[in-house]
């Protein structure tokens, strides 16, 4: 099912219906401020599978982010001292992730785990939801293989062309971006850029 956001003035049931697949299990396909994302409720750990499934990763190889449209919405999923709320801060919300060590709320599927990608989109459609979901979402980025069309990636029809028996709902937010985070090791208060992205930040590598 494709469902049409915007920037401001959505309907109510448009959201309810998201917040409804969501806290349901459901998976989910969204717009964020760099590309289209795969999400779902970040306490639901058979949605989190999907999630993993739907992609073709390793949750236990491959890092996830846990997305929420405020840092004082995740503190409970990190480890963080003022230091690194200040530094965050300073680029979010943004096209950034930030890898830091893992809190213990997160979800058994995430056991031994020692730190856990953040993101908070500057993206009016992602803190709608999360907002309204009253909780973070899991989140990975949508990517293009080899021998695909960009256009896969950015675009919400074609998106529902391959994704829609996939997953519950595709939210049309406009052309997506191809343009990844920017993604930040943040451990120990070392800043070390591990790809660079979207976001611009001066760092030692």
């Amino acid at each position: 099912m494709l469902i049409t956001l915007y920037p401001k003035n959505n309907a109510r049931h448009d959201i309810d219906r998201i917040v409804e697949v969501l806290n349901g299990g459901g998976v989910i396909i969204y717009p964020t401020d760099t590309t289209y994302a795969i999400g779902c409720h970040a306490l639901k750990e058979r949605a989190i599978e999907r999630v993993c499934k739907i992609k073709g990763i390793d949750i236990k190889k491959h890092l996830l982010s846990v997305v929420a449209s405020d840092i004082s919405h995740i503190s409970e999923y990190i480890r963080i001292d003022n230091a690194t709320f200040h530094m965050m801060r300073s680029y979010l919300p943004g096209p950034f992730t930030f890898i830091l060590p893992a809190g213990n709320r997160l979800p058994k599927i995430f056991k031994n785990r020692k730190e856990v990608g953040i993101r908070i989109p500057d993206n009016p459609i992602t803190h709608e939801i999360c907002e309204a979901l009253g909780a973070p979402l899991l989140s990975t980025s949508l990517k293009v293989d080899a021998n695909e069309d960009i256009e896969y990636m950015k675009t919400p029809e074609l998106i529902d062309e391959k994704y829609g028996d996939k997953v519950d709902l595709i939210i049309d937010g406009g052309e997506g971006g191809t343009e990844y985070s920017t993604v930040i090791s943040y451990m120990d208060g070392d800043l070390r850029i591990v790809r660079h992205g979207k976001g611009a930040i001066e760092a030692e590598e």
